[in-house]
């Protein structure tokens, strides 16, 4: 079954009707043509129900024409392009384009959560406050299941995006948002004193309300004007044009982001396109003349399909060429929404009645009534929509309180407008109440801000020209230019009287302020009733204003209904402040290319190619990726290559790349002292040629990182960090320097990218090494001894440093060279170790050895522990201050009961160990209140033959040799262990020295 556009204006509208185009709603077949929006293709084709709302499952149709309606949401594509929530007003409509209703089942006709309406006494304001406090034990079986399923409207895709997006900088002198009567004047005038520009408009045709009006500007229809306008700035080389972008959000330093629906109006993007992009732009000045939102008037059932607001049943006649209904009501308490009978009779649309709340209309307005033979009811009030799923008719209650009942299909309704100042508010920036408005304008502005037309409170075409011309030329001469004035174009007058008028109280049926959260003018009482009299609890309590359209159609009527209720004024009682974004962004534009591994992609090693060409298999550590293990062809499981490169190092010669380590260069004259400060032991005692080992503290007395520091020069040190902690203590150590001490003469330079260094390891590595130093320089233990480091040539001249470093406790040593010889360096290892039977070895190998020397790694230095808790209490100078040095000796982090590194071994050497494991005394029961320490770190050790671990115990040193359990109810663990040294291999550390 297809559509026939039944309700498309024969000679109306700036569609292109050469340009058909095919849509689908529901799985129905549409017609519709190139310049729709979905909505009005949709209008066109007699569709008025297009969802349900989200508490009640009211039948919702098309309330505005932009981006603030709160009814009509679908979803749009399918599969990976899923995209939920979309407002089919803003939607261009495209050939193929697929849409679905939301939140509702079986279909949108018939929906059977429509119960939820019988049950709206429950549903109150506050419900969920008070409905789901007791029992207790049925939140999480109940409560929170069922709340979960009924969360959101549309359905997120399930698969991942296959679109791109993209993101833009832009600098600009004058940054114009809104592309209306006083943006094309503010964008003309600054453009022609030759300030660069950039014009945005979330349309995709640029023109605004002009494009909407049958108004006249020179002599010419509106629309025509302002597509000659538009068409002088695109000729104009300093003036950007960006349609279908919307600014979200004003930020510090004249940044504005907004986002470009790049692709939005296609299937999919065509090659090489973003979907949508991401633009930060840059300002000098920025006029924000984003229009303004009419406000709906809280009656009985005025959230029934047919209920239209004026400015949009013009929009739809005399931009899209539809008629909206067929006999429409108008009821209005303003001269704007009053003179929407032109457009409607105009269009050949039976206007059945004209309702004003205001007592007497204006001439015009009340001859042009009767010329078009309308009846009137002044001072009268529509009370209620009649139908269901579609307006059948209005109940009319006239000034002397008698009831009339209309037929009709559509109702027409204007409570006024409400500026778009939201951007203004965005930086601070605070609004004030106008009376003669009756609506909330830019108070306080922001610097380098101004506002222009129907945005700063100006309703009139002739206004907004004048202002927007204005604007444009001030801004330009503030961003430096010799900004001449314009010529303001010529417009037709109206009248824009409007009269307060918020709530008909005499309604029989639900009057609803927030559409799409289903607040009703009953839930403001309420919530007043209840003590939430401030507009930010009432926000907070019924969700008024909380929807996508972030209370642009609802807030102003809930605050004036609150107003009444407390007896106070609207100014007041307030408004609740605006933050970005203006309308929603999506998550795929803000992250652009950053998702995925670009999200946090990992760093490739110096030694990666040649790894992955020796089948190494690979792990992300921190931002790296590095080489886990090297399995030989023969080896099935991991387990088996990880005991051949432990077995290899312990009793030949191994190398493992650790270029990952963090690389601090720390110099001059105070570096010593400025290190003393930030380690818990003396460096400015270290010698030159020496290396030491030490420990920095948080401010807090907890450990933050461990390291080496090695001594070039008097004035110069290298100080070495964790892979993990890499750029927390550089940017640590910066602190320190800009804040705490910014009188020490010193200098930190990261250097983590600039050297390529290799852990060679094993009682064979000084041979290794005297392979790949160059000549005369000695290795052997007299002249190069332990901890000594040196900087001199390798591989026939090139610079390179060495030190005698042991992670894994062999005879071990770091040698690095830059980082772009990296690989050579470990081509030339393999070559000159092959008859040493040298093996390359990953973190997994690595891993095992410092377990079974007892080194304390991350498991160990977690953020709660403290160096005595580690085992390097005793390294704590007694004669210097250091950073944590104060916190560290609280009671509680000083208690000698507190857990401290040991080391574990199972009683049944065949049994596994996990890390994780808790543990208890061997008799004790496995529960919190006999916790006594956790396993942190275990390892099969070659060298031992068995399952060791490192982890915390209590009151550890007094317990050496007994048994406790080790406990791990996650995955059924229950072992008894050994209390033991940390130190599994060579404990008096001979093999380190030899």
């Amino acid at each position: 079954m297809s559509g026939d556009q039944s309700f498309r204006l024969s000679k109306r509208g700036l569609v292109d009707r050469s340009k058909p185009l095919r849509f689908s709603f529901d799985g129905m077949a549409y017609d519709g043509y190139a310049g729709d929006t979905l909505a009005s293709a949709l209008l066109a084709n007699g569709v008025h129900l297009v969802g349900r709302s989200f508490k009640y499952h009211r039948p919702r149709g098309i309330l505005t024409s932009g981006s603030e309606d709160p009814n009509a949401l679908v979803e749009l594509r399918s599969g990976a392009r899923r995209e939920p929530n979309t407002k089919a007003t803003t939607v261009e409509l495209y050939d193929g384009l697929e849409a679905t209703s939301q939140n509702r089942f079986p279909s949108l006709r018939l929906d059977v959560m429509a119960v939820n309406g019988l049950l709206s006494p429950v549903f109150s304001a506050g419900f969920y406050y008070k409905t789901f406090m007791w029992p207790a034990s049925f939140w999480e079986k109940l409560y929170e299941p069922m709340i979960r399923r009924a969360a959101g409207l549309g359905r997120a895709a399930t698969e991942g995006d296959p679109d791109t997006y993209d993101k833009a900088n832009a600098f600009c002198d004058v940054l114009v948002v809104g592309s209306g009567a006083a943006g094309l004047m503010a964008a003309l005038a600054a453009a022609r004193s030759g300030a660069r520009v950039v014009l945005a408009d979330e349309s995709f045709t640029l023109g605004g309300r002009l494009l909407a009006e049958n108004r006249s500007v020179d002599g010419k229809s509106s629309a025509d004007w302002a597509k000659a306008a538009v068409a002088e700035l695109a000729s104009l080389p300093n003036v950007r044009l960006l349609p279908r972008t919307t600014v979200f959000g004003a930020y510090d330093g004249g940044t504005f982001g907004a986002v470009e629906r790049v692709s939005d109006h296609m299937i999919q993007p065509a090659a090489g396109q973003p979907r949508q992009r991401l633009w930060h732009i840059i300002a000098k000045q920025v006029v924000v003349a984003q229009g303004a939102t009419e406000r709906p008037i809280v009656f009985g059932n005025n959230d029934r399909p047919g209920v239209m607001l004026a400015s949009a049943a013009r929009t739809y006649i005399n931009r899209y060429g539809v008629a909206p209904g067929r006999t429409a009501v108008v009821f209005s308490s303003n001269d704007d929404g009053a003179s929407t009978i032109n457009d409607l009779a105009s269009a050949g649309i039976s206007v059945a009645a004209l309702v004003d709340t205001r007592s007497a209309l204006p001439e015009a307005i009340e001859a042009r009534a009767e010329a078009l033979g309308i009846r009137v009811f002044e001072g009268g009030v529509v009370s209620d929509a009649l139908g269901r799923t579609r307006a059948t008719g209005a109940r009319i209650i006239d000034a002397a309180g008698a009831a009339h009942t209309i037929s009709c299909d559509l109702i027409v309704v204007s409570g006024g407008f409400s500026p778009n100042m939201q951007m203004t508010t965005h930086l601070g920036g605070r609004s004030q109440w106008r009376d003669d408005i009756v609506g909330f304008v830019p108070g306080t502005m922001p610097k380098n801000m101004s506002a222009a037309g129907a945005a700063n409170g100006s309703f009139s075409l002739a206004s907004c020209l004048a202002e927007g011309a204005r604007a444009g030329s001030s801004a330009a001469s503030s961003a430096g230019f010799d900004a001449k004035p314009i010529a303001v174009p010529s417009s037709d007058d109206e009248p824009s009287s409007v009269a307060a008028f918020w709530h008909v109280d005499r309604a029989k049926h639900k009057a609803f302020v927030d559409f799409q959260n289903d607040v009703t003018a009953a839930d403001v009482a309420l919530a007043e009733r209840e003590g939430y009299r401030s507009v930010e609890h009432l926000k907070r309590y019924t969700t008024l204003g909380m929807a996508t359209d972030q209370g642009r159609t609802s807030g102003v009527n809930g605050l004036a209904i609150l107003a009444h209720l407390t007896g106070k004024s609207i100014p007041e009682t307030g408004i609740t402040t605006a933050r970005p974004p203006y309308t929603p962004v999506s998550l795929g534009a803000l992250a652009g290319e950053h998702r995925g591994k670009h999200f946090k992609p990992f760093r490739l090693t110096p030694s990666h190619n040649w790894a992955k060409a020796q089948g190494a298999v690979f792990v992300e550590a921190g931002l790296w990726l590095r080489s886990l293990y090297f399995p030989k062809p023969f080896e099935t499981d991991p387990m088996t290559s990880i005991i051949r490169e432990v077995n290899s190092v312990r009793n030949g010669v191994g190398f493992c790349d650790v270029s990952t380590l963090g690389k601090v260069e720390v110099h001059g004259a105070d570096a010593g002292k400025f290190l003393d400060r930030a380690y818990i032991n003396m460096m400015s005692t270290l010698p030159v040629g020496k290396a030491r080992y030490g420990a920095m503290l948080r401010e807090d007395g907890i450990m933050m990182d461990d390291g080496t520091a090695a001594r070039f020069a008097e004035d110069r040190y290298f100080v070495t960090t964790t892979t993990v902690n890499a750029i927390k203590v550089v940017q640590h150590l910066e602190l320190c320097k800009q804040w705490h001490w910014p009188d020490l003469d010193v200098q930190i330079v990261p250097s983590t990218d600039q050297w390529a260094q290799y852990s060679v390891a094993g009682p064979r590595a000084r041979e290794l090494i005297s392979r790949i130093v160059d000549k005369p320089f000695d290795v052997s233990n007299e002249a190069f001894p332990y901890m000594g480091v040196a900087e001199l040539t390798a591989l026939g001249g090139l610079k390179a440093r060495l030190y005698r470093l042991s992670f894994s406790g062999e005879l071990a040593y770091e040698i690095a060279v830059p980082a772009r010889h990296g690989e050579l360096l470990a081509r030339t290892l393999m070559e000159k170790g092959a008859d040493l039977g040298v093996t390359p070895y990953g973190t997994e190998a690595l891993g095992v050895m410092r377990i079974e020397k007892g080194h304390v790694g991350g498991p160990e230095i977690n953020g709660t522990t403290t160096a005595a808790d580690v085992g390097l209490g005793k390294m704590a100078s007694k004669k210097k201050d250091y950073i944590g040095r104060v916190l560290s000796e609280r009671p509680g982090l000083a208690d000698p009961n507190r857990p401290r590194l040991v080391g574990f071994r199972p009683v049944d050497r065949a049994a596994r160990l996990r890390s994780g494991a808790h543990f208890v005394s061997r008799n004790a029961e496995p529960t919190a209140a006999n916790d006594q320490g956790h396993m942190t770190s275990v390892a099969y050790s070659p060298s031992n033959g068995h399952w060791v671990g490192l982890g915390f115990l209590a009151n550890a040193e007094s317990r050496m040799g007994e048994i406790v359990r080790a406990y791990d109810p996650v995955r059924g663990g229950d072992t008894l262990v050994e209390v033991v040294s940390p130190i599994f291999v060579d404990s008096e550390g001979a093999r380190l020295r030899v």
